[in-house]
């Protein structure tokens, strides 16, 4: 079973933001093989929240909610992760539900934009997510935008 919280980066420990900045590390640096910088002042930026999935003591989900204008002119959901060893239980779809969840709790209403990697555009769109972009490289791995207008899907 998950325990899932939506924090404000105020209400994190100092444990959970280890555990949240080291699974962001380990799956979009070492996995992915990217070096980029993760660390981009979003993460304690008012009305920023923090998703985490916990199961049996370990962080194994994660994204972050950003209001809009932050990273595009709507919300966003992004550094959308998974621990490399849950793959295919489908812990990403009931972390992406939840993340859908609070953000429609957060902001009733509101659409919400993301940058998808672009091997992710079905998983996405089983969401009602929509391409609204060509692809794009961000720090050397293929993206799109994507846009979602709740309560449409």
């Amino acid at each position: 079973m998950i325990t899932w919280q939506c924090l404000s980066f105020a209400q994190l420990t100092t444990h959970q933001l280890y555990d949240a900045l080291k699974l962001r590390a380990d799956i979009f640096v070492v996995e992915q093989d990217c070096v980029y910088p993760d660390l981009d002042d979003n993460d304690r930026a008012d009305d920023v929240y923090h998703l985490l999935g916990y199961q049996d003591g370990k962080l194994i989900a994660y994204l972050r909610l950003l209001s809009a204008g932050l990273t595009y002119d709507n919300i966003s959901i992004g550094r959308v992760v998974t621990a490399q060893e849950t793959r295919g239980s489908g812990i990403g779809h009931q972390l992406l539900k939840q993340g859908l969840e609070n953000a429609a709790r957060i902001w009733p209403n509101a659409t919400i934009e993301i940058g998808a990697q672009e091997h992710l555009i079905g998983f996405y769109s089983q969401y009602g997510f929509k391409q609204t972009s060509d692809m794009y490289l961000e720090d050397g791995i293929p993206h799109v935008d994507m846009v979602l207008t709740q309560g449409d899907n």
